[in-house]
């Protein structure tokens, strides 16, 4: 017997979720962090973001914490942001 993905998950939906992406801190990137994720979860809270610059101030790491409704959705989420040229990780 082969259990559905919803299965192997650890996960259990809805959660709240933290979905962390980093890139260049120039311009307006924690903006364009959240505009990507909101694509996929366009219910994101105020007070929902996070912003943290690097020692040196060169790169900035965005959390966008949203209320996850599947295992599809956060597949699709880290899509966006790995295909993204501005992303250079996403945790």
């Amino acid at each position: 017997m082969t259990n559905s993905p919803a299965e192997d998950s650890a996960l259990s939906f809805p959660c709240e979720f933290p979905i962390k992406a980093m890139g260049l801190a120039v311009g307006d990137f924690d903006s364009h962090v959240v505009s990507l994720v909101r694509k996929h979860s366009p219910d994101i809270l105020e007070g929902a973001v996070r912003t943290r610059l690097s020692r040196g101030g060169r790169f900035m790491s965005v959390t966008v914490t949203i209320n996850a409704q599947s295992r599809r959705q956060l597949d699709d989420i880290y899509m966006e942001l790995t295909s993204n040229k501005r992303v250079i990780m996403a945790l």
